[in-house]
């Protein structure tokens, strides 16, 4: 029986971390012949110590085949780690520190019988840079993409229209209600859900070469499953692409696990498990806009004004800012007194409560939640379809755009809050962006009560039929385990 060791490089932000553990469970599971290790890269802005608690979180219910390589730090200041910069620079510089990490680890299987071959490097859709050392090593290289196939089909038009026309893509900046005719769409696509980064004139390129990077693999494992995004799957089978494995939905469901590492407590999770269970069922909307959203204080009155005029319950996780020049994440505010209406906590006391981390998942899963504005990152959207919860779309920045079309238009799995609603590509991790319109407390509460209303049968209905689907496709026979079970036979079959 021919062992074989992946090793995986993911993006070190926790959302992607978390998804890369995930599926490393779900592999070795499924197949004894696999070990894996990951790569842990370091960031600064304090990212580090949320890192190493998620991992000591893991020590006692993970197999003894997963193991993490803690690389040296890339020493690199806060200011240095705007987008552009992670595109371009960052992984370059990382790359010896990856060669001597692989090195070291096929020199500790020198001798020893039973020992793995080294099967291939899964790389993240950031860091595609590291092709190039699976290639020093003779082996090939798949991409663990973390985001849905209706982007990676947008993504791959996109590069085609600049590879094949030579479109320059950041015109589209300045032509927002253009629209294209996008493979495994059925709905024209504006050119103001692209994610921003294609539109940046200095990470257009760079982006854009990191999917031209992605067809050079062996295949895509992606985060979603064929009775979600069918459609969009299709096209990516039968062009010229590599391999695609519709593997999803790949989600961290243990609400033990759910807070470490991510600024939360159990105290957190029991103070609003409490207060949720007081509620009537399906009577709370919950908003939250992941770990990296914040609004500026006059938007964060406008969403107070929109929820006390509708009088719907409501969970909110409001998050402040990190500050010009410090850590890239956001905090709790010590008091939301300061950003909300005078009075209106006291008003909201008996309706709605307002708190800074949410534990997304414990959330999510109770009965008393009737839906969800979100920011509408893929783990979100797939947390919402899971439980069933439908969403009211606000996105921020990255693809969330382009989630919130398919959610909305494509699927009829949402209502629309905003679906063009972008920070800039370049301040989204320093803070509010002067440049943003205000979406007003009308447009809000208008989504909201239309989230809310509970006569509107056909989106609760879908949502709940996608819900079922999306368990369906993991259990055994499941076009997502039997997607996982390809590539696994794939892996082995490649293997040098």
């Amino acid at each position: 029986m021919k062992k074989a060791e992946l090793v995986f490089v993911p993006v070190p932000g926790m959302g992607h971390l978390v998804s890369t553990v995930e599926i490393a469970k779900i592999l070795v599971a499924q197949d004894q012949r696999l070990s894996i290790s990951i790569l842990i890269i370091k960031l600064p802005g304090g990212s580090e110590s949320k890192v190493n608690s998620y991992i000591q979180s893991l020590s006692s219910s993970i197999s003894e085949r997963i193991k993490f390589i803690e690389l040296p730090e890339n020493k690199v200041g806060p200011s240095d780690l705007n987008p552009t910069f992670f595109i371009s620079t960052f992984y370059e510089n990382l790359k010896p520190h990856v060669r001597n990490a692989v090195k070291n680890l096929v020199e500790s299987w020198s001798g020893r019988p039973d020992s793995p071959r080294l099967a291939g490097f899964v790389v993240d859709m950031f860091s595609t840079a590291m092709i190039d050392v699976a290639d020093e090593f003779g082996v090939p290289s798949y991409v663990f993409f973390t985001s849905g196939a209706g982007f990676l089909c947008l993504m791959a038009h996109l590069q085609d229209l600049s590879d094949d026309l030579g479109k320059d893509i950041t015109e589209y900046s300045d032509q927002p209600d253009a629209e294209l005719v996008i493979p495994g769409f059925v709905n024209p696509v504006p050119a103001k859900v692209f994610p921003g980064a294609v539109l940046d004139k200095d990470a257009s390129p760079l982006f854009l070469g990191n999917f031209r990077k992605m067809r050079k693999t062996k295949g895509l494992l992606v985060n979603t499953f064929t009775e979600l995004e069918f459609n969009m799957i299709r096209p990516l089978s039968q062009g010229e692409f590599p391999p695609i494995y519709p593997v999803g939905p790949i989600l961290n469901l243990k609400t033990t696990d759910s807070h470490v590492g991510l600024g939360g407590t159990d105290d957190n999770t029991t103070d609003v498990v409490t207060w949720l269970d007081s509620q009537p069922p399906s009577s709370v909307v919950y908003l939250c806009f992941g770990s990296s959203g914040t609004f500026s204080g006059e938007q964060v009155r406008e969403i107070a004004c929109a929820l006390e005029h509708t009088g719907v319950r409501f969970l909110w996780s409001l998050r402040k800012p990190p500050p010009s020049g410090g850590p890239l994440l956001p905090s709790d505010y010590k008091d939301v007194n300061e950003v909300l209406p005078e009075g209106f906590l006291d008003r909201a006391a008996e309706i709605g409560k307002i708190i800074g981390w949410a534990p997304q998942v414990t959330v999510l899963a109770h009965p008393s939640i009737g839906g969800f504005v979100s920011h509408c990152g893929w783990n979100s959207t797939l947390e919402s379809l899971w439980f069933g919860v439908p969403m009211a779309t606000w996105p921020l920045a990255a693809e969330q755009q382009i989630n919130a079309f398919k959610m909305v238009r494509e699927f009829g799995l949402a209502v629309e809050i905003k679906l063009d609603y972008r920070k800039d590509f370049n301040s989204f991790f320093t803070g509010n962006d002067p440049r943003l319109v205000i979406v007003k407390a009308e447009e809000i509460e208008k989504g909201i009560m239309e989230l809310m209303d509970q006569r509107d049968t056909n989106t609760r209905k879908r949502v709940k039929e996608m819900s079922e689907k999306s368990r369906k496709a993991l259990l055994e026979g499941g076009s997502s385990y039997s997607s996982l079970y390809q590539f696994i036979s794939d892996v082995l079959d490649n293997m040098p």
